[in-house]
């Protein structure tokens, strides 16, 4: 009939709309669950490839550009890149990028040893802090504020001039400037890593699974090595990535003054140093250095912020 609903279109009309089931996500373990967020970050994951490289010229450097360090020649001073020598000479004829590779060792293993050294201090003082009440968590603190705030450069540049000629006397001039310069380095990045191991501490320590095994007679030992620090590392890491960063540019600071390694070892900082008079006639001798530096610095910094949103469980992506 003219104006009528088949049944069929009518029965279709009135059968409710079931949406199809939306995909759920497979559970990931906490370690999967933080690559996963540490891939959204783009600029770490390239950050970590170019520091990946870099580690890797510097460690294989040695075997696939076999060229001493100190090798003289005057004949070729001052030149600039070629195939003889891909990043130049200096105003000795050395080869730069032999140098570069020495240093980019020295450099980056002064930056990761002062980072373990801050670290430790750091996680000790800060979790003594975080489990102490009354006078030790106020004058573990006071310490803290008090190290916070002397003059970071002024100090290090002090204890470094006062301390280096005995060190040296004792573990030799390379070995010597290398733990001199880790512990005062190290020594004076502790207190941000203190402060984050104490506040994380002093909210994990009222968490129900703290107190359940408190109740269960766990010591205090015990709460803070299997309870409490393994859910505070989180900030300490990616504070330590930062604590890397500031090492290297605190060693290349002391060698480009000069109260650094002895001047027949390269650094970064002290191949800086030595080009400092030949910015006119040699800019690569400047570039490659500095740039070198710019490089670790930025990704170590970049990965630094990437291993902050990996980490953040209140970050959802």
């Amino acid at each position: 009939m003219a104006g009528s609903t088949p049944a069929s279109l009518s029965a279709d009309a009135a059968a409710p709309v079931v949406a199809a089931p939306r995909k759920s996500r497979p559970p990931t373990t906490p370690t999967g669950e933080a690559w996963r967020r540490f891939r959204h970050h783009r600029l770490a994951v390239a950050s970590s490839v170019i520091l990946i490289l870099l580690i890797a010229v510097v460690t294989l450097g040695p075997f696939i550009w076999p060229v001493a360090i100190n090798e003289i020649d005057f004949a070729a001073k001052l030149q600039g890149p070629s195939w003889a020598h891909p990043l130049g000479t200096d105003d000795l004829g050395q080869d730069l990028l032999a140098r570069l590779i020495y240093g980019g060792r020295i450099s980056l293993a002064v930056g990761l040893a002062a980072m373990v050294v801050a670290v430790v201090v750091g996680v000790l003082i800060g979790a003594l802090a975080g489990m102490s009440t009354g006078w030790v968590d106020a004058a573990l603190m006071w310490v803290t504020d008090l190290f916070l705030s002397l003059p970071l450069l002024p100090l290090l540049l002090l204890l470094t001039y006062l301390f280096r000629d005995s060190v040296k006397s004792v573990l030799g001039p390379e070995g010597g400037a290398f733990v001199l310069i880790v512990v005062v380095i190290g020594g004076l990045r502790w207190m941000q890593v203190a402060r984050l191991v104490r506040a994380q501490f002093l909210s994990l320590r009222e968490k129900e699974f703290v107190e359940a095994a408190r109740a269960l007679g766990a010591s205090k030992p015990r709460l803070v090595i299997q309870h409490i620090l393994p859910n505070a590392l989180g900030p300490v890491i990616v504070a330590g990535t930062i604590d890397v960063a500031a090492a290297i540019i605190a060693e290349s600071t002391l060698s480009f003054l000069g109260l650094g390694f002895p001047s027949d070892i390269p650094t970064w900082g002290s191949v800086l140093r030595d080009a400092k008079d030949y910015l006119d006639i040699a800019p690569h001798w400047v570039l490659f250095p500095g740039l070198a530096i710019f490089l670790a610095v930025i990704t170590i910094n970049f990965i630094g912020d990437g291993l902050r949103d990996a980490l953040d469980p209140r970050r959802v992506l």
